[in-house]
């Protein structure tokens, strides 16, 4: 079988065979193209409906689901991803931070609902009766140590997803011509 047929039938190219004049080229031309802002301000966006998910499934759940975590990583760091369209750590940063805030938010929220269930008030007044104090002895008590491992596969996950790939079909394009 040919060389040609055998990277056809493997997908694999090595970076022996990437022009690396092109694939520079490229990498800036990504770089280029990548908006942190755009990234952060769609982070922002995912972290908060990832939050209200979370906490809208453990008010009616009655139940606190902390694997909910990687599905606010997952989210945020794709929606950085389609938004931001990076290649720089940065943007893995802004997925990882975002995840952990989401996940932070998640739990507090869900704390605020069943307060508000179990006080008979009404939620908004549960959260317009919040201040940093408040919130810090709220999360002391509604933490759980397993809360730490699903944060790190949350920002794990949220760094990772943050991330644009260069596919398979676009390295192709790069490979020297001989």
């Amino acid at each position: 079988m040919s060389d040609q047929k055998s990277k056809e039938v493997s997908g694999k190219i090595s970076s022996a065979e990437i022009d690396q004049a092109v694939l520079q080229r490229y990498l800036q031309e990504i770089r280029d193209n990548q908006n942190l802002v755009a990234g952060f301000m769609g982070g922002i966006v995912a972290a908060a409906i990832g939050a209200i998910i979370w906490a809208m499934i453990t008010a009616e759940k009655n139940r606190q689901f902390v694997w909910m975590a990687i599905g606010v990583g997952f989210f945020v760091g794709s929606t950085v991803r389609r938004f931001g369209k990076g290649i720089d750590r940065s943007f893995g940063i802004v997925g990882a931070v975002l995840s952990l805030l989401g996940c932070l938010a998640g739990n507090l929220f869900s704390a605020c609902i069943i307060i508000s269930y179990q006080e008979g008030m009404n939620l908004l007044e549960v959260l317009s009766r919040l201040n940093p104090q408040i919130v810090v002895e709220l999360m002391k008590v509604i933490f759980d140590p397993v809360d730490l491992l699903f944060y790190v596969i949350a920002m794990c996950m949220g760094y990772k997803f943050s991330l644009r790939t260069i596919t398979k079909e676009e390295m192709a394009k790069m490979v020297k011509q001989s």
